[in-house]
């Protein structure tokens, strides 16, 4: 089964994994799952450059 992808560069929606329209990476376009018990947002937040 295929899922809807969304370009990184141009925001085009696509089933490829490679944009038609700028050949750009095609990625899910859905969040992350939230849970207030994740135990890795600390080391994602510190990646982002947030916890300052």
């Amino acid at each position: 089964m295929k899922h809807i992808l969304k370009c990184e560069n141009c925001k085009e929606y696509t089933i490829s994994e490679k944009c038609p329209r700028c050949d750009g990476k095609a990625v899910t376009p859905k969040p992350a799952k939230y849970s207030p018990q994740d135990k890795y947002a600390k080391y994602r937040r510190i990646a982002k450059g947030m916890d300052k």
